[in-house]
C-alpha cells in the first residue's frame, strides 16, 4: 500500500482536500493527514481524520510524537508528500527553507518527493515573488499540478482555483506507478523539428527543440507505455525508457512511423517542415550577385497518414497545431482535415513557446475546446499522459 502525507495548508480551497483525501482512500492508499492552523480556519481536523481514516497532525511540539522524534517519521514513512491546497504563504515558506510549524518541518525533513497544487488569488499567483519561489521549487525538484483558471471565492476570476481533485489524484498515480495506465499499450510519439536540405551545409527547419514532444514520450512510458520516439535532429538528452529513432527528413520520419507500428497512441509533437525543396544540390551553393531559386514541394503529412492507417489506426491520434493566429478556429479545422482524435494547439507568436521551456495550449477533442493555463513542458506532458491514461482506464 503506498503512503501519502497529506498536508493541507489554509485558504477557501482547503474543502476540496476533504474530497481529495476521501479519493485516495478509496483508491487504496494510506493516507496520513497534516493540517496547518490556518487550514483549520476552513476545515475540521476532524473531518480530515475521518477521511482519512488516520490521526490528523497539527503541532510540532507534541510531546508524545517528539519524544521519538515524531515529525522525522513521518516525514520519511510517506511515499510521497502532497500539499493541497498549496498557498503562497506556505510556497515561500518552502522556498525559504523555513521551518516554524509541523508542516513546513515536515517539508524540509523529507528526502521523498514532493507535489505540490496551488490555490490563490490571481494576484497573489501572478506575482513576482510567487513567480519566483515556484520557479526555485520546480528547480528543486518539486512537482506541481497547476491551479485552473476560472472565478474565485474573492470574485475575481483568472489562473488560481486549486486542480479539482480527480485531477490531483491522477497526478498522484502517476508519480506513485500505483495506477500503470498503459501498461501493454504501445505508443508513438513524433518530436522535434526535421532539416530538409537545400545543399550540404544548408537546410530548411522550424524552430523547435523537441522538448514537448520529449518529455510527453517520457510521460508516456513513466505510465507503463512502450514508446517509440521518433525524434528530428535536437539537442536534448534522450528521455529515459523509451526507444528512440532518430532522423533529419519528414520523408524518413514518415518511414520511421510506418515501421514502428501498429499502435495504440500516436502523438505527432513535431514540427516537420511543410515543404522540402525539389532538388537538393549535390555542392553548397555559390553566393553571387542572383539568389538562387529554390523549387518546393510539399512534405508528406505524418499526422493525416497515421490517422487513415485503416486497421493499423492507433486507437488515440493525437496532432500538434502550431499558430500565430485565430488559434481555436485553425486548429478545429485541423482536427477535421486530419481525421484525428485531439489536437493540441498553441500560440506560438509569443516569445519563449517554440523552443523554450513552457508551454501554453488549447486542446482541443469532439467534445470542445479545453484552455490549459501556461505551464512547464514537463508538466504539461505529465498532465496530457494523464488524460491519455484515461482512455484506455
Amino acid at each position: 500500500m503506498k503512503r501519502l502525507l497529506l498536508i493541507v495548508s489554509g485558504g477557501i480551497a482547503a474543502y476540496k482536500a476533504l474530497e481529495l483525501a476521501r479519493l485516495a482512500a478509496k483508491a487504496g492508499y494510506s493516507v496520513t493527514p497534516v493540517l496547518t492552523k490556518a487550514g483549520a480556519q476552513f476545515i475540521t481536523p476532524l473531518s480530515l481524520q475521518a477521511l482519512c481514516g488516520a490521526k490528523t497532525h497539527m503541532d510540532l511540539f507534541s510531546l508524545t510524537e517528539e519524544s521519538e522524534m515524531g515529525h522525522i517519521e513521518l516525514s520519511r514513512a510517506a511515499d510521497l508528500v502532497v500539499v493541497v491546497p498549496a498557498s503562497a504563504d506556505i510556497l515561500a515558506k518552502m522556498a525559504a527553507g523555513i521551518a516554524d510549524d509541523l508542516a513546513t518541518t515536515l517539508l524540509l525533513a523529507t528526502d521523498k518527493s514532493v507535489l505540490v497544487a496551488p490555490a490563490m488569488n490571481v494576484r497573489m499567483w501572478e506575482h513576482a515573488a510567487t513567480r519566483a519561489n515556484m520557479a526555485l521549487l520546480k528547480a528543486r525538484g518539486v512537482l506541481v499540478v497547476p491551479p485552473d483558471e476560472g472565478p474565485m471565492a474573492c470574485g475575481e476570476f483568472g489562473p488560481g482555483r486549486l486542480a479539482e481533485p480527480p485531477v490531483i489524484l491522477s497526478a498522484i498515480a502517476g508519480l506513485l506507478g500505483k495506477n500503470n495506465m498503459l501498461a501493454g499499450r504501445h505508443a508513438i510519439v513524433t518530436s522535434g523539428p526535421t532539416h530538409e536540405p537545400i545543399d550540404p551545409v544548408r537546410y530548411i527547419a522550424n524552430r523547435s527543440s523537441g522538448r514537448q514532444g520529449h518529455a510527453i514520450a517520457a510521460a508516456l512510458a513513466a505510465l507503463g507505455a512502450r514508446v517509440t520516439l521518433v525524434s528530428g535532429p535536437v539537442n536534448i538528452p534522450d528521455p529515459p525508457g523509451v526507444d528512440i529513432r532518430r532522423v533529419e527528413t519528414a520523408t524518413e520520419m514518415l518511414k520511421a512511423v510506418e515501421s514502428a507500428m501498429p499502435a495504440d497512441i500516436a502523438v505527432c509533437a513535431a514540427a516537420v517542415g511543410d515543404w522540402r525543396t525539389t532538388t537538393p544540390a549535390s555542392h553548397k551553393i555559390k553566393k553571387n550577385s542572383t539568389p538562387p531559386a529554390l523549387q518546393l514541394m510539399e512534405n508528406p503529412d505524418i499526422l493525416a497518414w497515421i490517422a487513415a492507417a485503416g486497421p493499423q489506426r492507433p486507437r488515440l491520434v493525437v496532432g500538434f497545431a502550431a499558430e500565430t493566429q485565430n488559434l481555436t478556429d485553425f486548429a478545429a479545422g485541423k482536427r477535421v482535415v486530419k481525421n484525428c482524435d485531439w489536437m493540441v494547439a498553441n500560440n506560438v507568436a509569443g516569445t519563449g513557446i517554440m523552443g523554450g521551456q513552457e508551454n501554453e495550449i488549447m486542446l482541443l477533442t469532439a467534445r470542445g475546446a479545453e484552455a490549459w493555463p501556461r505551464m512547464d513542458k514537463l508538466e504539461l506532458a505529465h498532465r496530457l499522459a494523464l488524460r491519455i491514461g484515461e482512455v484506455f482506464a
